[in-house]
């Protein structure tokens, strides 16, 4: 028994045999496979969280290892990738957030991959706080300590007549 598959293509639909029908679409989707650009690595990853109680919206920057707090929450950004600029923008963090509050134990609440482009993916699941990934950047260079500025040459002193 033959398996036919429908196709549409621009000259309407073509029911052709599975195998015809799977080495076109293999040669197809090859076709729109671009060499892989490697994303960029960043060493701070930029999120915001929204406080569900007073609706306030704050941005703040998680360097990548360090623990930041934002509200009772400690978020701990391990890594962070953004797309380069000729490719769909895209910025990826991995984020281990922890509810800190003192009058109990740690709860790890999110340990995962956020994506800026769709928050919704894997989002972080409390009933007070949301965090979500907006950029990945480096961290600033820090300029080599200046050279001590020339120092002009004294003004000669006038001869005592």
């Amino acid at each position: 028994m033959t398996h036919l598959i429908l196709i549409v293509g621009t000259r309407g639909l073509r029911l052709l045999p599975r195998a015809v029908a799977l080495s076109l679409t293999a040669g197809c989707l090859a076709g729109f496979a671009a060499s892989p650009v490697a994303a960029l690595q960043g060493d701070i990853a930029v999120l915001q969280g929204l406080d569900k109680i007073t609706a306030r919206i704050s941005t703040f920057e998680a360097p990548l290892g360090q623990p930041v707090r934002f509200g009772s929450l400690e978020i701990i950004a391990r890594a962070c990738d953004k797309k380069p600029p000729e490719e769909t923008p895209e910025s990826t963090a991995f984020l281990e957030i922890v509810d800190d509050r003192p009058d109990s134990p740690a709860v790890e609440i999110f340990k995962g991959w956020m994506f800026a482009s769709s928050p919704a993916i894997s989002a972080v699941e409390h009933p007070v706080y949301d965090v979500w990934v907006i950029d990945c950047k480096r961290a600033p260079v820090e300029a080599p300590e200046s050279l001590p500025e020339h120092q002009p040459f004294p003004e000669p002193k006038p001869d005592a007549q």
